[in-house]
């Protein structure tokens, strides 16, 4: 099975820093960076507005546990948005490109 490693960050360099490592790494076949949103939030009892970075990481759910440390570990928040959906369906091919590209 495959997934989608859905994260925010707040600079496009380190976006594009995470990005190259999961691939390099082969954590992840592909990242997608979407390099402007604006997000409303809650934190520590305030609402907040913010202009972030949104990446799309694809991967296989063997190495989900792993993509979440290694984002963990690059990213600069104290509480990094990392949340996980899984693919439950799409083009065969593209499905298999994303197996063969992960470690």
């Amino acid at each position: 099975m495959v997934a989608v490693v859905y994260m925010t960050i707040d600079d496009i360099k380190d976006a594009r820093k995470i990005a190259h490592n999961l691939v390099e790494e082969q954590l992840v076949a592909c990242v997608n960076i979407v390099p402007k949103i604006e997000s409303v939030y809650r934190w520590k009892g305030k609402v907040e507005n913010d202009d972030e970075c949104l990446l799309i990481a694809k991967t296989v759910d063997a190495n989900v546990k792993k993509t979440i440390q290694r984002i963990k570990a690059m990213h600069t928040y104290e509480l990094p948005d990392i949340i996980v959906l899984p693919i439950i369906g799409g083009l065969k091919d593209y499905l298999d490109y994303l197996t063969n590209e992960t470690a």
